[in-house]
């Protein structure tokens, strides 16, 4: 079995999750699997390598893509910027409001966590509707960076997200 349909393997469908309708795409039992999870983020590293270039951090989106923001930036020799939902940082923060496919939310970031100039690669578990990659991106192009590209291990693609973020995706899996 090749790598990626093993990681396809290893993804379980919950539905009705967080709300009727939603068919919702859990990663956990690929992330409790080492060599799984030890695959995914050398395939992600590989993709972005090749179709990004160098970058200065991974930004990472509360939750999930904290697991695979940080585990990127460390395996890549870069700084990792965690993305967090509204009053959860601790320091000065910028904060954007956004629309996802099941609500409405808001990301925030440290006013510093993102040096003008900066290359950022943005990384989360799964695109969708677009919406948190994009009010991502809106905060690093807010502190003067530059969003170098999008990484997500899975892709649903019928959600359209690639038109809101304005890139094609880095992707393992897509549905």
């Amino acid at each position: 079995m090749d790598v990626k349909n093993d990681l396809r393997s290893k993804i379980r469908d919950i539905p009705d999750y967080p709300k009727p309708g939603i068919l919702f795409k859990d990663i956990t039992p690929m992330l409790s699997d080492a060599k799984s999870f030890s695959d995914c983020i050398s395939e992600l590293c590989k993709e972005v390598e090749s179709k990004v270039g160098t970058i200065d951090y991974v930004l990472g989106i509360e939750a999930r893509g904290f697991i695979i923001g940080s585990a990127l930036a460390y395996k890549m020799g870069v700084g990792f910027i965690p993305a967090r939902k509204k009053g959860k940082l601790p320091y000065k923060k910028i904060s954007v409001d956004y629309t996802i496919e099941y609500g409405k939310d808001t990301i925030e970031v440290h006013e510093d966590s993102v040096p003008k100039g900066s290359r950022v690669l943005i990384a989360d578990d799964l695109l969708a509707t677009g919406g948190t990659a994009k009010a991502a991106a809106t905060l690093v192009e807010k502190l003067g960076g530059t969003v170098s590209g999008f990484a997500f291990v899975i892709w649903l693609s019928q959600l359209e997200g690639e038109k809101l973020i304005g890139s094609d995706p880095i992707y393992l899996i897509k549905y």
